[in-house]
């Protein structure tokens, strides 16, 4: 019998588990340091409103960048990447602030960047991921 509730267990945290994995939010929050975002990987509705509380801990300017949809940066990010750009902020050190902008339509999986000189190679990336809801 203990047996058998050890597998009911273990089955339900799996389902559980992986519902919650394909949660979009429509609230994001990512912390700043030099040179990372925290968490890098992000799900939310296509279409949607997104609310994004940024907490910037480094010492230099930072930038959240979302590059358009199938769009990534090379080694670097440069002037040729800018019209690749879905959206765009720059956070100055200290700083804590509060933004909004509009999910892509487009299912799929946005490259997140820090376009300030050095910090793609230095690791500062993450991923979007855009789900149907």
């Amino acid at each position: 019998m203990k047996k058998k509730l050890l597998y009911v267990l273990l089955a339900t945290t799996l389902i559980l588990s992986a519902c919650t994995q394909n949660t979009a939010s429509t609230n994001i929050a990512v912390d700043m340091t030099d040179f990372a975002f925290t968490p890098n990987q992000y799900k939310v509705p296509a279409g949607e409103q997104i609310t994004i509380q940024v907490t910037h801990d480094g010492l230099v300017t930072h930038d959240f960048i979302i590059m358009k949809y199938d769009m990534e940066v090379g080694e670097h990010f440069n002037s040729e990447d800018e019209p690749n750009i879905y959206w765009k902020i720059e956070v100055q050190p200290g700083e804590s602030k509060t933004f909004t902008f509009t999910a892509p339509d487009q299912p799929g999986t946005y490259q997140i960047v820090c376009g300030m000189a050095g910090h793609v190679e230095a690791g500062m990336v993450g991923m979007l991921e855009v789900i149907e809801q």
